[in-house]
């Protein structure tokens, strides 16, 4: 057993990643808040969605150097739809440590989208410019970063029929450029980030589903490890009374001899 586990520790490879996240609970659907009299037609912003049933997505995230307009670096908005009300939740971003960045992940209810005047222009002028530069060939074609902007929506909202039992967050990802280089392309323009959006439930409210695979592992180790030192101890002992039984042999035979 030692041989096989040895054996299974050199298979193992390391994965440079950095990650960060966000938790949260699905909300309770409601009324669209009274102040409002829109409600947007979700489908037509153009947003990639996570949900339950696709909760991978990669994709190339737009960063930039903080500046006084964007201190977080630029930002992307995701769609989170098809969420069990109360339901915990975690939003993870995954992206390689060769490209530093500094991810700031928030959510919003629908509500607080349509009553803040600046979160519903920044997702509008988000949503615009997705639209407008997304080929119908190539849908996941990277977003050009737009500055954000506390003005009206440049389009508008529209109307539609939602159901009673959805319910939905908006995810905003800011990238912040975390890096300095002596090389004056990579300063002044930044690659966009290679990353995975990854929208993960959590059993009973306490443990990460995706992370079951893991804590079985680490339990099938930790039993294995016990059998090994319960083994180790018992030979270490078995070799400890074979000394003292030996030594004890020879004692008595030169007894004897004399």
């Amino acid at each position: 057993m030692l041989q096989f586990l040895l054996a299974l520790l050199l298979t193992l490879t390391t994965a440079l990643a950095n990650v960060e996240k966000t938790i949260f609970l699905a909300p309770t659907p409601s009324p669209f808040s009274s102040s409002s009299n829109i409600t947007p037609d979700l489908s037509d912003l153009g947003l990639d969605l996570l949900s339950p049933e696709n909760t991978i997505f990669r994709t190339k995230l737009n960063a930039s150097f903080p500046s006084p307009a964007n201190p977080e670096g630029t930002e992307s908005w995701f769609l989170l739809e098809g969420l069990n009300p109360g339901q915990r939740y975690e939003v993870r971003v995954c992206w390689l440590a060769t490209q530093p960045t500094s991810f700031t992940l928030s959510t919003y209810p629908l509500d607080a989208i349509i009553d803040d005047p600046s979160l519903l222009a920044s997702i509008s002028h988000f949503s615009s410019a997705r639209v407008a530069s997304v080929d119908g060939n190539n849908p996941k074609e990277i977003v050009p970063q737009v500055p954000n902007s506390h003005h009206a929506p440049s389009r508008p909202l529209r109307r539609t029929q939602s159901r009673d039992s959805d319910s939905v967050l908006f995810l905003r990802i800011h990238a912040a450029a975390d890096y300095f280089t002596n090389e004056q392309r990579l300063m002044e323009n930044v690659p966009p980030v290679i990353a995975d959006v990854i929208l993960d439930p959590f059993l009973g409210n306490v443990f990460p589903k995706s992370l079951v695979p893991t804590a079985c592992w680490g339990l099938l180790v930790g039993v294995a490890a016990i059998g090994i030192a319960r083994w180790v101890v018992k030979e270490f002992g078995r070799v400890i009374l074979h000394g003292i039984g030996s030594k004890s042999a020879a004692g008595s035979t030169e007894k004897k001899g004399q």
